[in-house]
């Protein structure tokens, strides 16, 4: 065999390994390994967490009643957390607690991608994720969190990494879209949440059209 027939078969090895899936990765080591920050364990024996814990519990409460004065209008329920997120900030606010939009390591303010939320409450440092669910998908395997690596990660210091969802349903109808209520709350506390690994493949339109990396144009023409 050729060298560059070995070449190809060890890119054919390493390819093949790419593509076994990683599974049960907890959450701290991956935050650990890929922004150097420690996930810090929710203490149940520790005072500031406790008082945490209590004022979250009334602001989630809080947020579920200003959700369900009015419901959320919208044509599709995936986009109804992007409304509850600015909700729970304003209750957590309401409530004593500065929140809003982590800042990344560049110090910009930038609201796609983990974590939606960051505050401090009693130097302790908290990240926290915004969720909704319905009770028929509760106990599905649908791939509902999502964390990816970033040169510019917001995750920027030590903290508690907690979730806020509500469970939502449809109160009605209005014009095109559906009224959404809450009916629970759940505070969870993710630091061993286990995580499983998507691999993707991808490229872009210039190595698509112009022809030097690979894809072939066998036809094209003008429409009139």
């Amino acid at each position: 065999m050729d060298n560059n027939k070995k070449y190809v078969k060890r890119l054919e090895q390493v390819v093949s390994q790419m593509l076994k899936p990683l599974k049960d990765i907890p959450f701290n080591a991956v935050v650990k390994g890929l922004t150097g920050k420690e996930v810090l364990f929710f203490n149940h024996a520790d005072g500031a967490h406790k008082e945490l814990l209590k004022i979250l519990k009334l602001s989630m409460r809080y947020a579920g009643k200003q959700i369900n004065k009015n419901g959320i209008n919208r044509t599709r329920p995936n986009e109804v957390g992007n409304d509850v997120e600015k909700i729970v900030i304003d209750a957590l606010t309401y409530s004593g607690i500065k929140a809003g939009v982590p800042q990344n390591k560049r110090g910009h303010r930038v609201s796609a991608g983990y974590p939606d939320i960051s505050f401090v409450y009693k130097n302790v440092n908290c990240y926290a994720e915004c969720k909704t669910y319905n009770i028929g998908s509760a106990d599905t395997a649908f791939r509902s969190f999502y964390f990816s690596p970033s040169k510019n990660s917001k995750i920027t210091q030590d903290a508690v990494h907690l979730l806020l969802s509500f469970e939502m349903y449809v109160a009605g109808e209005y014009g095109n879209s559906r009224v959404y209520k809450c009916r629970n709350y759940k505070i969870l506390s993710i630091e061993s949440l286990s995580l499983d690994v998507k691999h993707e493949f991808n490229s872009d339109n210039k190595r698509l059209y112009s022809g030097k990396d690979g894809a072939v144009l066998l036809a094209e023409g003008k429409i009139q």
